[in-house]
């Protein structure tokens, strides 16, 4: 069991600093592309809602606030689908990068009391773990409602256009 753990948190940072590399890499390199301005956000979406559906079923990440992280995730899509018609291929806004950190934060936290769960240590920190989690969760869901209006608001200015 210890070893899965390991793993599960290797497997988690590895994806995080590999999609921040990667990122680094391309802006550095000015080697950004409208295909990866589309697929790096579609494969972090995956990523985060699948750790976020795995949270929900541990009873870690309440069910009402993952669809709205669910419907905010389709909703960018369907913006970004209708920019795509205008020719406008829309990449990560400040407003997104900024709801990533909180989902990042809220499943290092959901995952650190999994594992304190799942090892029986520090039973007296779990309760507060836990709360945590739920808090930044929350806050997650927060800025992802707001950075879906700034999507919205970014379309908009292009319908007016």
């Amino acid at each position: 069991m210890v070893w899965l753990i390991v793993l599960l948190w290797i497997i988690a940072i590895a994806a995080e600093l590999t999609d921040m590399f990667d990122g680094m890499a391309a802006r550095h390199y000015n080697q950004t592309s409208d295909f990866g301005k589309l697929f790096d956000p579609f494969a972090d979406t995956l990523m985060q809602i699948t750790g976020f559906l795995c949270f929900v079923i541990d009873g870690i990440f309440p069910a009402f606030l993952f669809l709205v992280v669910l419907y905010r995730e389709f909703g960018i899509l369907f913006i970004r689908n209708l920019m795509l018609k205008k020719g406008v291929t829309m990449g990560a806004r400040l407003s997104g990068k900024i709801k990533t950190v909180t989902y990042i934060t809220a499943a290092a936290i959901a995952l650190l009391y999994a594992s304190l769960v799942r090892l029986s240590v520090l039973e007296f920190l779990q309760p507060m773990v836990k709360i945590a989690a739920i808090a930044v969760f929350g806050l997650s869901v927060f800025f992802s409602v707001l950075s879906f209006f700034d999507y919205l608001s970014a379309y908009r200015k292009t319908d007016s256009k």
